[in-house]
């Protein structure tokens, strides 16, 4: 079988600004500011108005189809672009016979496409891992078989433990109120942004630990906000109230301010969905700055989301995969991906996000009583309903 065709689609889709903040994809209130993408009030940050995603379909001479998506919160076009004029020509044409060996292979071919120029991350690896996605996709077609069960090893499970990712509300009490609801549910790990003043969203940390005990983990995410002269402080802070993690503490670049905080506080910090390779990840591994690794299936693909989890395992860390605005093929891909993983124990939650992703599959994607159920159908099982996908 060949490679016939591409083919990569940009998506917006309005939503309800109210209901999506403080959420993953949205932590944090929007500026008034005209056109699609505003400010963060709280920190220097893009963020779009409307749902944006990348979905990428790539087709056999026999008729196969496989769906796969690049992380696109922002301007999809371009990593649509990027498939289009750069990737098109690397991968249309060859065999593909769906083994892990041809997967792997055809994810070099498409890395070295710009690798001398510097290409070697952001949107450039963004849209390969849409590419990857669907040849996965593929294999597990070809095969008869979910992709959670193509991993040499896998743990192949049937459901995956999820955390719910942003507890919304403009008061402790409403954020109390929303996180009672979704223990109801059977959720047991909750995530609260930075998205607010230090003591307020510490005093929010502190009532929800002394409301729910210690049969219930609260993680923090900092979104990228604090320094290396008030971290630790607000690392200690957590330690007192024994958060899961802190996520994204510092600036990405920063290798030896991460090793340093981690050195420094019991709360484990948590990283991974700035980062596509593990070239990029790799400094943090060495200087032992890292406590939970964060890979998101949307930028670095399953492939290189697999040699992740390799390393990661090798070093004694574990994974829980980052998931933020995403269509069905990379909601799909993250919940095979820690299906599949002995190191991974949760998977990140947004409930308005899987919601506007299920009304385009066709055979929408299940979370129940703080579960995600694993697809059973060969490959991704998370087939778009092409026709009806909005332009």
């Amino acid at each position: 079988m060949k490679i016939s065709g591409i083919e990569a689609i940009p998506v917006h889709i309005p939503r309800d600004r109210d209901n999506a903040e403080r959420t993953a994809g949205s932590p944090t209130p929007l500026g008034n500011q005209e056109g699609l993408y505003r400010w963060s009030t709280v920190f220097p940050a893009l963020y779009a108005i409307d749902f944006e995603t990348a979905l990428v379909r790539v087709q056999l001479d026999d008729g196969k189809v496989g769906w796969g998506e690049a992380q696109a919160p922002l301007a999809p076009e371009v990593a649509c672009t990027i498939v289009d004029l750069l990737l098109r020509p690397v991968v249309c044409g060859s065999e593909f016979d769906g083994s892990l060996e041809c997967i792997e292979s055809l994810w070099e071919r498409m890395y070295s496409t710009m690798r001398v120029r510097g290409q070697t991350g952001g949107f450039m690896l963004d849209a390969i891992s849409g590419v990857d996605l669907a040849l996965w996709d593929l294999a597990g077609k070809i095969q008869g078989r979910p992709v959670s069960s193509l991993v040499p090893g896998s743990c192949a499970r049937t459901e995956v433990a999820a955390y719910l990712s942003g507890v919304p509300g403009s008061t402790i009490d409403a954020r109390l109120q929303n996180a009672r609801s979704r223990h109801e549910e059977g959720f047991r790990t909750f995530k609260l942004f930075l998205d607010c003043g230090r003591q307020e969203f510490l005093d929010t940390f502190v009532e929800l630990h002394r409301s729910f005990g210690e049969e219930v983990g609260f993680a923090a995410d900092a979104l990228w906000q604090l320094t290396s002269a008030d971290a630790v402080e607000f690392g200690r802070a957590l330690d007192l109230q024994r958060a899961r993690w802190l996520e994204a503490p510092l600036p990405p670049e920063d290798v030896a301010g991460h090793a340093r905080l981690a050195r420094s506080i019991r709360t484990p910090i948590a990283i991974g969905e700035s980062y596509r390779t593990l070239y990029e990840l790799a400094p943090f591994f060495a200087a032992g700055a890292v406590g939970y690794v964060q890979p998101d299936l949307g930028r670095c693909g399953l492939t290189e989301g697999f040699r992740i989890a390799r390393k990661a395992r090798e070093i004694g860390l574990p994974v829980v995969p980052h998931l933020s605005i995403a269509a069905g093929p990379q909601i799909a891909a993250a919940i095979h991906y820690a299906a599949a993983l002995p190191n991974c124990e949760l998977l990140e939650f947004n409930p308005s996000v899987l919601a506007i992703a299920n009304r385009f599959l066709a055979s929408p994607v299940e979370c129940r009583a703080g579960f995600y159920q694993v697809p059973a159908l060969p490959g991704l099982g998370a087939e778009v309903r092409y026709p009806q996908l909005p332009a």
